[in-house]
């Protein structure tokens, strides 16, 4: 079944989710593909921006079917303006990345403005004397530890971009991060190994006792 058939089969819910998931990380991207000059990064972001004009047509051809009276018209209207600001989301995430054709030297400032704003987008890099090393993003609960969402990691395959909770942190692992500048120094004394990973479960476990 090609692209465009799965996503007839999904549901609206189901295509709604995953415009809502894209336009979050599409924009983090984007600004990370100016903060490290990264063009792998910007062509991401232009492929996420392909995808989400695929979702916005399988959900308006979706709705037109559904919708039988006025009634259902207008109830149903208010579906495609939450798709319209998602693909909105994702159009502006393009043209973030377009800057990278502006020579570095011709925009020093935008990695500053960036780092002013209240939520930060930093790289580190997994030490092997780290516990982050060999355990999943799930069993690490990397956001609920830190505050620090992943939003890419570079390994020796190449770079993830939005990488799913299964996906399992190595030694020598690059990772791109979003969050609060303290949440990324806590980030940092974990990937460095420097602090124990705490992990909520066992950290449950003690309270119980």
């Amino acid at each position: 079944m090609s692209d465009h058939g799965k996503r007839i089969e999904m549901s609206v819910r189901e295509i709604l989710t995953e415009m809502k998931d894209i336009s979050e990380v599409i924009v983090d991207l984007a600004y990370a593909s100016i903060m490290y000059n990264s063009q792998d990064m910007a062509d991401s972001v232009m492929e996420f921006e392909d995808e989400m004009d695929e979702l916005k047509y399988a959900i308006r051809e979706k709705v037109m079917l559904a919708a039988r009276t006025k009634e259902d018209a207008r109830q149903l209207s208010g579906i495609l303006q939450v798709a319209s600001a998602a693909d909105r989301i994702s159009h502006a995430a393009g043209e973030i990345v377009k800057l990278l054709d502006v020579p570095l030297e011709k925009r020093p400032f935008l990695p500053t403005i960036i780092n002013e704003s209240e939520e930060k987008i930093k790289m580190t890099k997994i030490n092997a004397s780290s516990d982050m090393a060999g355990n999943t993003i799930d069993a690490l609960a990397v956001e609920a530890v830190t505050g620090m969402k992943i939003i890419a990691l570079k390994n020796r395959q190449g770079w993830i971009y939005d990488p799913e909770e299964d996906v399992k942190l190595r030694a020598g692992d690059d990772i791109v991060v979003r969050g609060t500048e303290d949440g990324f120094r806590r980030l940092t004394e974990f990937a460095s190994g420097a602090k124990k990973w705490e992990f909520i479960e066992a950290a449950e476990e003690e309270e119980e006792k």
